[in-house]
């Protein structure tokens, strides 16, 4: 047993989301490991959803059986953890050497659930309002098995997402335009996007006889012809590959002729293929 075990009714209210900050759904699935399915994507799920990212040892761990944890599926358990803080990741104010937390973990083939004492983990957090020592997880799994690669992931995502240049989020397709060339086979497509701040983001797709199509993204309103692609697993990249539509809403392109609405769609595919999957395999609320 943990040194200070809160009462069943309260750890499992650690439990309940805020309507305000929570993004990540629960996925029980995934447990308390950093399997190789934790990639760019659901790391950055985590990340940007989460106010507290802690790098933490737990130092003991209570399983919550019974009628508070009939809900969860047979083969997942849930335990009341305190863990000992290593290094705040990302929170503001700081944090308590020592911090309680409800997660979800599976069990193994046998039915057995893991041995968590002592095991080294990313949680992905907010701190619970009146209970500076006490933190709920963005989902019910997010403790996750620290790993140098995920570490280094984590910070990198968390400096990216509070820089002065950070890409806004993606929330829809605005207009498109198709401009033709002087030549067969050349011409220019803007995509604009909506972002969260209204903050201006396009994509230019331009063609030239005998070359293949280059595209760019701006996050200005003037296009700079040095632009280029967002390299892979980058926030840039992971904002447009996880949020971008597979193809253009017919409305994008209502003002074109046909011959130009149907550019503008094959160009965009273009942009889609180079993005690739997302590579989210955690649910999102």
């Amino acid at each position: 047993m943990v040194a200070r075990l809160f009462t069943i009714p309260f750890a499992l209210a650690l439990l309940a989301p805020s309507a305000a900050s929570a993004q990540v759904a629960p996925a029980p699935s995934s447990g308390a490991t950093a399997s190789p399915a934790v990639g760019y994507a659901d790391t950055a799920d985590l990340v940007l959803a989460s106010p507290l990212i802690a790098d933490a040892t737990v130092r003991s761990a209570a399983r919550i059986k019974g009628a508070d944890a009939a809900t969860l599926p047979p083969a997942v358990a849930r335990f009341y953890v305190e863990a000992d803080v290593g290094a705040l990741i990302r929170g503001a104010g700081g944090v308590p050497p020592r911090l309680g937390y409800v997660v979800d973990v599976p069990l193994d083939a046998s039915g057995r659930a893991p041995k968590l004492k002592k095991m080294r983990v990313l949680l992905f957090a907010r701190q619970v309002a009146g209970s500076p020592d006490q933190v709920q997880l963005v989902a019910r799994d997010a403790q996750l098995t620290w790993t140098p690669e995920l570490d280094a992931r984590a910070r990198a995502i968390a400096a990216a997402a509070l820089a002065a240049d950070a890409p806004p989020r993606i929330t829809g397709i605005g207009n498109a335009f198709h401009v033709p060339g002087a030549l067969p086979g050349e011409g220019e497509t803007q995509v604009f996007l909506t972002t969260a701040d209204n903050q201006p983001v396009s994509l230019s797709i331009l063609r030239r006889p005998g070359e293949s199509p280059r595209w760019a993204v701006a996050l200005s309103e003037i296009v700079d012809e040095a632009a280029a692609p967002p390299a892979p697993a980058t926030l840039l990249w992971y904002r447009l590959a996880c949020s971008l539509p597979r193809a253009l809403p017919e409305r994008s392109t209502a003002s074109l002729s046909p011959a130009d609405a149907e550019q503008a769609r094959t160009d965009y595919g273009v942009v889609i293929e180079a993005l690739g999957p997302c590579g989210r395999t955690r649910p999102l609320s």
